[in-house]
């Protein structure tokens, strides 16, 4: 079977057209488009209301916002040590900052950066740890922040993947020095692009001065900082996006809940607890790299597109640095696949890919 339209590994779940329009005309009656405008602020106020938190600093999008950490904890130079199992934006915003990443391993079964090889990477030049919570699975947090209690170092996590899970019954995005997050359209909660801080106290004030030229509220300039604002059109977007969390998350376990049970044993799944996930992507991990490329084949020949999350493994990527040894990662990287999951993805298609992925497995 071929599908008559291709289906991609994800698709925005938005609202309807209309309800955005309507929420535009405050901002066309307004005139304000930019510079931490109501919708903005409104923006942040709601994500502090559903995280039960106070910590939102709304930017241009999740890249600026690791940056941004970066900056405000002034680690602009030195090593931070990181995983390699991530998207090339956490490594490229450490190189942006002039930091060096230096790669440790992940675990075999969560995917997350492994804490008993962070301490044997420290150095003299070490300032900072980063850490992701991959697919929205939270990395050992509390390991990680004691070792980094010992050696002095901050603590940033990449929850580009991780908006809405709790862990310890707090958002996940409340721990570290700082956290971030990204809006972009292809995440839970969507503002088209987007992203945002996380911070507490003077952390959270300098951000706010940071991603508006280093002004303060009486706009004098007090530090050197970018053009890291959020729109009043994104953060629109974003408002409307927001009421969907629920059950964006409930679908999007349907869906995994209807793979796996397809699927089975014949392929692998990431670790996690389901009470701190939110279901966001649909990895499975295959025997080998020849088998992960059949099923990439045949799902194509399908008009179906998967992806290689993440591939290739960041410590093999020669344009970051020279090549340090992650088996773990370098081998998952090689055989793991991304398989479609969004809010309108439906039942019989997927029951469809399942059998095309199950029929490649037996040749």
């Amino acid at each position: 079977m071929k599908f008559e339209k291709p289906i991609y590994v994800t698709k925005a779940t938005v609202q309807p057209l209309e309800i955005y329009q309507q929420e535009l005309l405050d901002v066309w009656q307004s005139g304000i488009f930019t510079h931490t405008g109501p919708k903005v602020q409104l923006f942040e106020k709601r994500i502090d209301e559903y995280l039960k938190s106070d910590q939102t600093v709304a930017v241009t999008n999740g890249t600026i916002a690791i940056q941004l950490a970066l900056r405000a904890l002034d680690i602009t130079g030195g090593e931070v040590i990181t995983t390699p199992f991530s998207w090339i934006a956490t490594c490229s915003a450490l190189q942006w900052e002039r930091c060096t990443p230096v790669f440790v391993d992940i675990k075999p079964d969560t995917f997350n950066i492994d804490p008993a090889n962070i301490e044997a990477a420290i150095t003299k030049n070490t300032r900072a740890i980063l850490g992701v919570h991959v697919f929205s699975n939270p990395c050992q947090v509390e390991e990680i922040r004691a070792i980094a209690d010992r050696h002095n170092l901050a603590v940033i996590y990449d929850g580009a993947h991780a908006f809405g899970v709790t862990h310890r019954n707090r958002s996940v995005l409340d721990f570290g020095d700082v956290a971030t997050t990204s809006f972009h359209a292809t995440k839970l909660l969507n503002s088209g692009e987007g992203g945002a801080v996380f911070a507490q106290g003077a952390l959270k004030e300098r951000l706010r001065s940071l991603r508006f030229f280093g002004h303060d509220e009486q706009k004098n300039i007090i530090d050197t900082g970018c053009n890291g604002k959020m729109t009043e059109l994104h953060a629109a977007l974003g408002l409307i996006n927001l009421k969907l969390v629920p059950q964006i998350i409930a679908k999007r376990k349907e869906i995994y809940t209807q793979y796996s049970s397809m699927l089975g044993d014949r392929v692998g799944y990431q670790h996690f607890s389901p009470d701190s996930y939110n279901y966001a992507y649909m990895p499975v991990v295959l025997r080998d790299e020849s088998e992960a490329l059949n099923v990439i084949a045949a799902l194509n020949r399908a008009n179906v597109f998967p992806r290689r999350y993440f591939y290739p493994s960041l410590n093999e990527v020669k344009s970051v640095k020279q090549y340090t040894p992650c088996p773990i990662s370098e081998s998952i990287s090689r055989r793991i696949l991304a398989l479609p999951s969004y809010h309108a993805l439906p039942s019989e298609s997927i029951d469809v890919i399942c059998r095309i992925i199950l029929s490649a497995l037996e040749t």
